[in-house]
């Protein structure tokens, strides 16, 4: 398990080392620009960091969708953390998580799925079991048609009633949003995180650094939304693939902003990319041919470790051209469907569980020194494949 938190958001110059908030007011140091913000909150094992109402974001307001204060908005955000973890086992610790998409029940009474709460006691198990220092939550965080505002009673009814399990009380999410999200107010979602120490949703795309402990390698998560980056889709309608996004302008700064944090990445040990839509997929929705065309040739070129994904309801694993492809969509609905196996690279599938009448699964995660090791976990606790990723030439 995880101790010793250090996060905080810092948005504004790359390279630029933040302060600790709160050690001389906001440490905004140089340079300042004002692009810059900071916007605190509160993670497990770290009290005493102030939780501050609205989101500090200066003269431009709190969150607003993309594109209404024009590139102003088009932040980029970078939240540092730095985990302590001491994991049993070996002489070495490591930072583990849980990896979730798809979860987000139905909008109608009891507003969680059998499934999701299934795979909620599962999670809680695992991480128990496993080990686990926060979840990682891929987006479709609420079915259909995301939430209405921070006080929408789906964020209980959907998650903080259903994900109670021990093992995961203490434990930090970290979200991304999905198309059904976007169906509804992601803004929303985004300012959730005052109202709930588990919730972490800075901004529409951001970066974790994770510190493995007993080393000095660090590892690098980074968060997109892929629907700003290719538009938004429907999970069960035919024809549904994301046609383009709604604003270029958006789409291209989050692409800017991708580069720029891969490049900055050059010397982490593991590179983890995260987005709701699939990179590959041999499932229903297939492939994403705007995440093809624009991200694939980033992840090969910067070498990224793997990238995660829901979108597709069952549990994947691919590996093309050194990068592994994770799809952990199976937390509300399971879908056996394989109709594009013939859009995806020859032998790139080593792995796919869909089986209907299973309870759900989800994915958990270990970096060391050695490996990042990906578990594929159902419901029932089985655990059905086990990948090991060696770490990036430096």
């Amino acid at each position: 398990m995880g101790g010793g938190w250090d996060p905080w958001v810092w948005a504004g110059t790359p390279g630029t080392p933040p302060q600790m908030p709160g050690s001389h007011g906001w440490g905004l140091g140089p340079p300042w620009t004002p692009l810059d913000a900071w916007v605190p909150w509160v993670g497990a094992g770290t009290p005493g960091i102030p939780w501050t109402p609205g989101w500090g974001l200066g003269p431009l307001g709190p969150p607003q969708t993309p594109g209404s204060h024009g590139p102003r908005l088009q932040m980029l955000a970078l939240l540092w953390m730095t985990v302590t973890v001491v994991a049993g086992g070996g002489p070495e610790g490591a930072v583990q998580f849980l990896a979730v998409g798809d979860w987000g029940g139905v909008p109608d009474p009891p507003f969680a799925t059998p499934r999701e709460v299934a795979t909620a006691a599962a999670m809680g198990r695992a991480a128990t079991d496993l080990g686990a220092d926060f979840v990682l939550a891929l987006g479709d965080n609420f079915y259909y048609e995301g939430v209405r505002d921070e006080w929408d009673p789906r964020f209980q009814e959907t998650f903080e009633r259903v994900f109670t399990a021990p093992g995961l009380r203490e434990l930090p999410w970290f979200v991304l949003a999905g198309n059904h999200d976007h169906a509804g107010n992601v803004t929303a979602q985004l300012a959730y995180g005052h109202h709930s120490p588990r919730w972490h949703f800075p901004h529409y795309y951001y970066s974790l650094r994770l510190s493995l402990p007993g080393t000095n390698a660090s590892a690098r998560l980074l968060m997109l939304d892929t629907v700003l980056l290719c538009g938004g889709g429907d999970d069960f309608g035919v024809g549904g693939a994301p046609k383009g996004p709604q604003d270029a302008g958006a789409a291209a700064a989050q692409l800017a902003w991708l580069r720029g944090r891969l490049a900055a990445a050059r010397h982490d040990r593991y590179v983890l990319v995260a987005g709701h839509y699939p990179v590959w997929s041999v499932a229903e929705h297939g492939p994403t041919a705007c995440l093809v065309q624009l991200l694939r040739p980033l992840l090969r070129r910067h070498r990224v470790t793997a990238y995660l994904c829901g979108h597709d309801h069952n549990l994947q694993f691919l590996e093309e051209g050194g990068v592994g492809y994770v799809v952990s969509g199976a937390g509300n609905f399971v879908e056996e469907s394989q109709h594009h196996s013939g859009a995806v690279p020859p032998g790139s599938l080593r792995f796919f569980f869909g089986a209907p009448a299973s309870p759900g699964g989800f994915a958990h995660l270990r970096l060391d020194a050695h490996a990042a090791t990906v578990t594929y976990l159902e419901a029932t606790g089985r655990v059905l494949y086990r990948v090991a990723l060696p770490p990036r030439d430096l």
